[in-house]
């Protein structure tokens, strides 16, 4: 598993690359199916590493949220998504409304908006008919 960190500004983006590499993080760049830029990055890093990216990455999308701010066709396009793996390995995005987006991103970490997401998306494709009440081996 990994972490993906989305952008739409490429010097935000190479900022948050040369700041995982020079923290000896080594990271991934692709083009966003939708638009903008994914970096990915490992999981399993040590908290307090995680903890500084994820502290670069929230100071990085407050620039961002500026920058999008003033850009007239970018405040058009709100909306945010947060990449899973499914059952079969395959990935997906979920596109999450930004106002939805910012409540989550105010209040969770990046990695726990990903396991929120990602526990959504497995209830989906593996749905449990009947009560919610029972053992989970039922």
């Amino acid at each position: 598993m990994s972490f993906d960190y989305v952008f739409f500004n490429e010097m935000l983006r190479d900022r948050f690359v040369d700041f995982a590499s020079g923290h000896g993080v080594a990271s991934t760049v692709r083009k966003d199916e939708i638009e903008g830029y994914v970096v990915e990055l490992p999981d399993g890093l040590a908290d307090a590493m995680q903890e500084a990216i994820d502290d670069e990455y929230e100071s990085l999308m407050d620039e961002q949220m500026l920058l999008a701010e003033a850009d007239e066709e970018m405040v058009s396009n709100r909306v945010a998504s947060v990449t899973v793996e499914m059952a079969d390995g395959s990935r997906r995005s979920v596109r999450l409304p930004a106002p939805i987006a910012r409540l989550l991103f105010e209040r969770f970490a990046p990695e726990e908006v990903h396991g929120i997401v990602s526990a959504i998306a497995q209830s989906l494709e593996n749905p449990i008919d009947g009560p919610l009440c029972r053992k989970a081996d039922d």
